[in-house]
């Protein structure tokens, strides 16, 4: 802008500030939802509605798996180091270096109104294809949990529809062992801001870990 104007940029700086009043703010990042996906996602939420009509909201498991990074990665922004002009590009300047593919591990977890489930990890290198959601989610971790949780009480179970949560042995499960599972003619697809773990609950285990090193062993 200075450039165009032809002043200079402290100029420029002290107009925005002191007589426009404005401030810079980052731009924030959203979940992108073409005309087609807002049309689904305002039907599912009203059908949403309806249901918590008769249900109710603090039953419901909210699930979500994420992944984290288990090594800081260098912050070239924060992170400084004090130097004289001199040593500025000497071997005494430390080098951030960055990894092709830095280590991280996958982490399922779930929360409801009156508790929160067990953290799940899943092995490195172990994709989770429909045997291994039902395996070691479900039936290993969750439906142990729920049946002492809840103690035959109701529950509700909400999950995203990755391909591994919606295949056709899944859903057996999920019929078998969670009934009233939110199935996919009710739950939005690409809606982060309706599941609190995902605008709330993993924002927060990411604050926490910033900057941590960590060891996963199993």
């Amino acid at each position: 802008m200075a450039s165009q104007l032809g002043i200079a940029r402290s100029t420029v700086q002290s107009i925005v500030k002191n007589d426009l009043k404005l401030k810079s703010y980052k731009l924030r990042r959203g979940q992108y939802l073409s005309d087609k996906s807002k049309a689904m996602r305002l039907e599912k939420c009203r059908k949403l509605l309806q249901h918590f009509q008769v249900r109710r909201v603090s039953d419901v498991i909210w699930t979500d798996e994420k992944i984290f990074t288990i090594e800081p990665l260098p912050n070239r922004q924060n992170q400084r180091q004090l130097l004289s002009k001199d040593d500025s590009m000497s071997p005494k300047r430390r080098l951030a270096h960055n990894r092709l593919f830095p280590k991280s591990v996958m982490v399922w977890a779930g929360i409801t109104a009156t508790g929160k489930t067990p953290l799940v990890f899943i092995e490195r290198n172990v994709k989770i294809n429909s045997e291994v959601y039902q395996k070691i989610v479900l039936m290993d971790n969750l439906l142990p949990w729920v049946i002492q949780h809840f103690a035959g009480g109701p529950f509700i179970l909400q999950q995203d529809w990755a391909p591994s949560h919606g295949s056709r042995s899944t859903l057996a499960v999920l019929e078998a062992h969670f009934p009233g599972f939110l199935d996919k003619n009710l739950w939005p697809a690409s809606s982060p801001d309706l599941n609190p773990m995902d605008f709330s609950v993993w924002g927060h285990v990411g604050r926490e870990d910033r900057g941590k090193s960590f060891c996963y062993c199993r």
